[in-house]
């Protein structure tokens, strides 16, 4: 299976630009179509930046034409912040929204050719988007009760805006940790595990897959992921595939683990060769071909189609 991530990139191939793609459903539809019609991707998804939810909590968002959505302002400050903060009607908020009518134009689209793919925040990439990553960090330390509130609150959007992402089509919930290679085991642990289990038990029951995306090296963290019940798991190029394997047994999707800049400044012949080897050594094996996290922008368009043809 071929399955990039695919946003900056596809939204250039489609040609418009990052603003479009992340702040409009129906331009993000649209890419992701072409990328199923020209690249033969084997699953189609809605994910664009980390601030949907934070806009939803009540951030300003400013959308950068080339660039990733900026977010402009920090909805929590101090603890006080944190015990106010509302949970938010993910089919009020425009972003979230947005999200959702994606889910529903996309599936009507793809009827049933592929999986779609929906996304959340995981809820410490939310607790940092919303804080600060310092800020955050800083109160696991020393305000424990207020860090603890505030991921729960995010687990609940979480919840909420993963199930709206099903019932409007999705057959496959991605949740974006990315922060959580950058704890350690106990940390993770403490703070992180049972919320993931919580989100991905959440997510099966009612009737979708888990795909859980954490950039970075999470070598350290795999032990403590095994028992998650994760179905698919981007692995990043720092991650060993076989270790991945070793210890989060046959039943987990691995998906990578390509450093996107090997994609980006290598010819098609070396990228091709290299992907026919890294498939090649996963046969018979669940995998997924793709690199460790997004396909950049200025990526050839015949390096991406090395990529596909190596996995076929």
């Amino acid at each position: 299976m071929f399955v990039p991530i695919l946003m900056h990139f596809i939204a250039r191939y489609a040609g418009g630009n990052y603003a479009g793609f992340a702040s409009d459903y129906r331009f993000l539809v649209e890419a992701n179509l072409r990328a199923l019609a020209n690249f033969d991707v084997d699953m189609v998804g809605l994910i664009s930046d980390p601030y949907r939810e934070t806009s939803a909590f009540g951030a300003r968002i400013e959308f950068i034409p080339d660039g990733v959505p900026r977010c402009m302002d920090l909805v929590i400050k101090n603890s006080d912040d944190v015990r106010n903060l509302g949970r938010p009607d993910v089919y009020k908020c425009e972003r979230t929204h947005d999200r959702i009518l994606g889910a529903e134009l996309l599936s009507k689209h793809v009827n049933g050719e592929v999986p779609v793919f929906g996304w959340i925040e995981g809820p410490m990439a939310e607790s940092c988007d919303l804080s600060g990553i310092e800020q955050f960090m800083v109160m696991m330390m020393m305000d424990a009760d207020s860090a603890n509130i505030l991921l729960d609150k995010c687990v609940l959007t979480a919840k909420d805006f993963a199930k709206a992402q099903i019932e409007a089509g999705c057959d496959i919930i991605g949740m974006g940790d990315a922060i959580c290679s950058q704890i350690d085991p106990q940390t993770y642990e403490i703070f992180v595990k049972e919320r993931h289990r919580e989100i991905i038990d959440f997510i099966h029951a009612n009737g979708a897959l888990v795909k859980v995306h954490i950039c970075g090296d999470i070598s350290h963290l795999l032990p403590l992921m095994k028992d998650l019940r994760i179905d698919i798991l981007d692995i990043d190029w720092q991650v060993d595939p076989q270790k991945a394997f070793e210890i989060m047994g046959p039943d987990v999707i691995r998906c990578g683990n390509l450093d996107p800049r090997f994609v980006l400044n290598k010819y098609p012949d070396e990228i091709f060769s290299v992907c026919k080897m890294l498939c090649d050594n996963e046969k018979y094996r669940k995998f997924i071909l793709s690199a460790g996290c997004e396909i950049i922008v200025n990526t050839p368009v015949d390096n991406l189609m090395a990529m596909r043809k190596a996995a076929i």
